[in-house]
């Protein structure tokens, strides 16, 4: 049995299951032998193996024998530890840029046990850099180099659009280029928690197991998604443990600060916090304008012909200030609205063409909206808060919501007083100066502050 013959039943079983099935589960099997009529497979992982052997062992043994060779029995073997990492590398989400587009586009199979497929738009190179992500951007450059563990985990959090996703490809991107040897595995939280049930569910939680504890860098996005799920929690902490101990990478993003997620364990929360924990703040004015000119440059090459008039990309930075997303969404369409028309890009036109948009970003605040907010953020009913009880239990979540409304409305002293159950706006004045001192006293205070305004304004 020649490389050459076992090459050619890979190509007919290629034409067989279909690409995609391939790519997942012929391609990291490797023939080994074949001696008294069994044939010896070397596969990456125990799962994989089982996996094959299940569901493509037949057609494969069907195959030997079109081909001529006796093959009574398959085995598969899992290659020793530096052949399971040079086969298990290509899988992981760390693929060949050459594959990127091929791997953004495959449809994963419901029992694929690899990494998500990275976006090859995010790269650092791509990634505009501002006050607001300058110590994320550093730090994950820093994790990208692939040396000694320095902080484990690395854990990015904030808002939507502000560019954890980017910067977790980007790393993952740039370790494939500069550490190929290492076996990286990025997916989400709920891909995890999907592998997890998955396990559970076909009794195969020694492989499961065995593929998260066997990376080298294990990055895992929006893990607030596995908050108050109990046995989903458990493993991950058992799997954090074990790749802590092993002296292996750790990169976790979040839409907030581990001790901010809800329903998340203390244990699982405690061990977050003892790396570094990064925040992405809010994009400012200069950073947004950054970004739009870096993505004027991308789409000059798309549209060589249209012309920009003066201020228009100001006055977008200006205008859309809360996410990325929204704002690069707002330049594509305007870009592809003026080629359509044939027709510069002028101020009338960017507003007549995202008036939508820029209607959605001048959204005011209500007092109710910033009532619900706080009461729902100290767990007490809305009647108790705005109602006549001075407890300390609804007064403080009481003044906190009179401080927030005099910041984010325009209200006056008096109509705020009147929304907070008929008090006098000297009540309001009262409660407004004594947060503003719990602020710079009371750090508890001013993260609650911090995250309250945020998921306002998001």
């Amino acid at each position: 049995m020649t490389d050459d013959k076992w090459g050619d039943i890979r190509q007919d079983l290629l034409k067989t299951v279909g690409q995609n099935n391939f790519k997942t589960w012929i391609e990291p099997v490797a023939f080994a032998n074949l001696q008294d009529g069994v044939a010896t497979f070397h596969v990456p992982t125990n799962f994989i193996g089982n996996y094959v052997s299940q569901n493509y062992g037949d057609l494969i043994m069907h195959q030997f024998h079109q081909a001529g060779e006796n093959v009574q029995r398959m085995q598969f073997k899992v290659a020793a530890q530096k052949a399971q990492r040079a086969a298990a590398a290509p899988k992981a989400v760390t693929r060949s840029k050459s594959t990127a587009t091929k791997a953004e586009n495959a449809v994963q199979s419901e029992a694929e046990m690899t990494g998500a497929p990275l976006d090859p738009r995010f790269t650092f190179d791509s990634f505009v850099v501002g006050k607001p992500n300058e110590l994320a951007n550093a730090a994950a450059r820093r994790v990208a180099e692939g040396g000694p563990v320095t902080f484990n985990p690395l854990f990015l959090y904030g808002g939507v659009g502000l560019g954890k996703t980017h910067l977790m490809h980007a790393i993952a991107w740039e370790l494939q280029a500069h550490r190929p040897d290492l076996n990286v595995l990025y997916l989400s939280a709920e891909q995890f928690m999907y592998r997890f049930v998955q396990a559970l569910r076909d009794r195969k939680m020694m492989d499961f197991k065995e593929l998260f504890r066997s990376v080298d860098v294990l990055m895992v996005d929006d893990v607030q998604f596995i908050a108050g799920k109990d046995s989903t929690q458990e493993e991950f902490f058992h799997t954090f443990n074990a790749l802590v101990d092993q002296n292996k990478q750790i990169i976790i993003s979040a839409d907030r600060a581990p001790g901010e997620i809800k329903d998340l364990e203390d244990r699982i929360k405690s061990r977050l916090q003892c790396g570094l924990v990064v925040d992405l703040h809010p994009t400012d004015y200069e950073l947004r304008l950054g970004i739009l000119q870096n993505k004027v440059e991308t789409y000059r090459q798309q549209y060589p012909e249209l012309q920009l008039a003066d201020g228009v990309l100001e006055f977008l930075a200006h205008r859309i200030s809360t996410n990325v997303r929204v704002l690069e969404g707002a330049l594509t369409r305007l870009f592809a609205f003026a080629s359509l028309v044939g027709r510069e890009i002028t101020m009338e036109l960017t507003q007549d063409c995202l008036s939508d948009v820029l209607r959605a970003s001048e959204r005011k605040i209500s007092v109710e909206e910033i009532q619900r907010k706080v009461a729902d953020h100290y767990n007490i009913r809305l009647s108790d808060m705005i109602g006549p009880k001075r407890v300390r239990t609804f007064a403080r979540p009481r003044q906190v919501a009179m401080y927030l409304c005099k910041q984010l409305t325009s209200r006056s002293l008096p109509e705020i007083g009147r929304r907070f159950g008929g008090r006098d706006h000297t009540t309001v004045m009262h409660g407004v100066r004594r947060i503003e001192e719990l602020r710079n006293s009371d750090g508890q205070i001013a993260e609650d502050l911090e995250m309250l305004r945020r998921a306002l304004e998001a």
